[in-house]
């Protein structure tokens, strides 16, 4: 089998919420998978019922080919939740030991990992410093240790940029390419669109408990395109007048076209030619993760002020 996780129909109700409602989706071995949505919208409910801290009330989970079970499978999970779960008066060398042995590696096992850990994110000198010592950006790289050092198959990151200078944060970064070649897999949720857009092979959108876009990042931008070019002229004329597209904005000779249906990018690059125009570039613009966030979620809103109304 090709994935390493499935939900199948997830439900998991509380006395006034339906805080996760009839959610399935998969998640291919070693991707970088983004779980999207504002607050609130069930994602943290999700990621508690996938690492066996919650029971779903309804559905399945599917874990590497079989049902899920918290007990046996949770040494493969790495979870590094956005609150800092760390023990603030222990030393950082000991709690690294401790939390490694609890994921079931050796007392050696546990030193040698630490050691080529530690190394590899330049926190050699830290042994014997304690949590409460730590900036928030040291306790991140901390957490995020522990949370990958016993190699598990499923690793959840939750805002695991939180608190990290564009440095530290870039290390991390190269860190999750690393654990996904390697054959990870990689949950990664954050309310940084731009993170996503960069790193994710594939999303989920969830809000208000629902499952409202599921896709790869590329399928995603396109579906949501809206037939927006970016133009660069040498010269722009004083007129620019067209059947085949809008001008919707000009910055000196930079302009932003929408084409009209029915014509294609090639009849406005054949126009501008006709004109005796200098092109400089020609690009089409695709919505970025950030804009198609906000249209869904804002969209889900008001169907649901909607219906509540009826």
């Amino acid at each position: 089998m090709n994935t390493i996780l499935e939900l199948h129909n997830l439900k998991k109700y509380y006395a006034t919420q339906k805080a996760v409602d009839d959610i399935s989706f998969s998640i291919n071995k070693g991707s970088i998978f983004g779980l999207l949505g504002p607050n609130g919208a069930g994602k943290t409910t999700l990621l508690r019922m996938i690492t066996g801290i919650f029971f779903s009330d309804n559905g399945e989970i599917i874990f590497d080919g079989k049902k899920f079970d918290p007990l046996n499978d949770i040494s493969k999970i790495g979870y590094m939740p956005e609150e800092r779960g760390l023990y603030k008066k222990m030393k950082i060398g000991e709690q690294a030991m401790y939390l490694a042995q609890l994921k079931g590696l050796s007392k050696t096992e546990a030193a040698e990992k630490i050691k080529f850990w530690f190394q590899r994110l330049e926190m050699q000198s830290w042994w014997n410093k304690k949590v409460e010592d730590l900036s928030k950006g040291m306790s991140q790289k901390l957490q995020f240790v522990t949370t990958v050092l016993h190699e598990p198959k499923l690793i959840i990151l939750d805002e695991p940029f939180s608190g990290l200078d564009p440095i530290n944060a870039n290390l991390i970064k190269d860190e999750i390419y690393g654990l996904a070649q390697r054959g990870s897999t990689i949950i990664f949720s954050t309310h940084r669109m731009e993170q996503v857009e960069e790193i994710c092979d594939h999303i989920v959108l969830v809000n208000l408990g629902k499952k409202i876009l599921d896709g790869s990042v590329h399928d995603v931008k396109q579906q949501f395109k809206e037939n927006k070019f970016g133009i660069k002229l040498y010269e722009v004329p004083a007129t620019l007048n067209s059947s085949t597209f809008e001008v919707i904005e000009q910055k000196a000779n930079a302009l932003t076209v929408k084409i009209n249906n029915g014509y294609k990018s090639n009849d406005v690059l054949q126009y501008l030619i006709q004109q005796n125009l200098t092109i400089e570039s020609f690009n089409e613009i695709l919505p970025s993760l950030n804009d198609i966030f906000i249209q869904l979620v804002e969209g889900t809103k008001a169907t649901t002020r909607a219906f509540q109304k009826i």
